[in-house]
């Protein structure tokens, strides 16, 4: 079995209406008669890319992808400042979803996503299981508060020096402050210079906490183009400044929901970001879920990493999707 599936185009594109000024890009491609499944970006902000389209048997799967508000191809974009994020929240997300469900003639789909995508199919399965067949979800999350402060100032005890610039980025931070709310404070500054400035710094820093994965090669934030970094930034500090509008450990407590609806949950030992206990407290708490631990993986995953999450695709594509 080759790592992923040769690339694919898609049959149908579109911008949906979900309100509040926002249309959602979505794309569907692979046999249009064949089990639904939509990809949930990570992120947030991070917008979906072609390569998702892989990890699907073309000949089986309908896959839907789209790209979350105010970012990629959905408008208006978070990277033009006048872009109003009062209305781009977790629950506004959620509804989006299942907006395009409806739109799309689904009854049921599957639902993929890894990093903040994992924590948003958890939303919405939480929210609406009674659409949901399967669920596949890579480098777990669940937006946690306590998820969240390990991220950008707990991993620092690995990255002493990286942090303290990044804790310098914002002026007047006490380094037991809200780094993240100051940055959010930041990104949303009149002068487009201190914008710029406050993305450069996030995003070396997001770097930085990969930088064991990457050794150097690339930089996963910071090599994107400019307004595409601007619009994560600017979204994920939005959204995490606020704990993604979820009450802390919501997603685990209430993943009693989630009850009769398989799920693949693949996480690599060595995230640094975003360790193992999250994947491990969801899988304890969700008896239908299979945790796969890839004992050489981190955030990014790897050919392991891939090959787990195309074998339960694969898996639950010969599955009618009966609960």
């Amino acid at each position: 079995m080759s790592e992923l599936f040769p690339p694919v185009e898609p049959h149908a594109t579109g911008m949906l209406d979900v309100g509040e000024g926002n249309l959602v890009h979505w794309e569907v491609c692979g046999n249009p008669d064949g089990k639904p499944a939509v990809v949930v970006h990570g992120g947030p902000g991070s917008g979906c890319g072609p390569g998702a389209r892989r990890y699907f048997d073309p000949d089986t799967y309908r896959v839907v992808l789209f790209d979350q508000r105010g970012c990629g191809r959905s408008r208006p974009h978070a990277s033009d400042p006048a872009t109003d994020m009062r209305h781009n929240t977790t629950p506004h997300l959620v509804a989006d979803m299942e907006r395009l469900r409806a739109h799309l003639g689904i009854d049921r789909w599957l639902l993929h996503g890894g990093s903040w995508g994992s924590t948003l199919a958890l939303a919405y399965a939480e929210t609406h299981p009674e659409r949901v067949s399967e669920i596949v979800l890579s480098a777990v999350t669940t937006t946690r508060r306590s998820e969240i402060d390990w991220l950008y100032r707990g991993v620092g005890r690995f990255l002493p020096e990286q942090w303290e610039r990044f804790l310098a980025g914002a002026p007047g931070t006490p380094r037991d402050g809200d780094v993240v709310a100051a940055y959010a404070r930041l990104t949303e500054h009149p002068e487009a210079a201190v914008r710029e400035r406050a993305t450069a710094d996030w995003c070396a820093w997001e770097d930085a906490v990969l930088s064991g994965e990457t050794k150097g090669a690339s930089r996963p934030y910071g090599d994107r183009p400019p307004a595409a970094r601007l619009a994560l930034v600017r979204i994920c500090t939005h959204y995490f400044s606020h704990g993604a509008w979820l009450e802390e450990g919501e997603l685990l407590r209430e993943a009693h929901r989630l009850a009769g609806i398989p799920g693949v949950l693949v996480h690599g030992r060595l995230d640094l970001g975003g360790p193992l206990d999250t994947a491990w407290e969801l899988a304890r708490a969700w008896p239908d879920a299979e945790l796969i631990v890839v004992d050489d993986a981190g955030h990014l995953g790897g050919a392991t990493t891939r090959r787990h999450v195309r074998e339960a695709l694969d898996r639950f594509a010969r599955r009618n999707g009966t609960r």
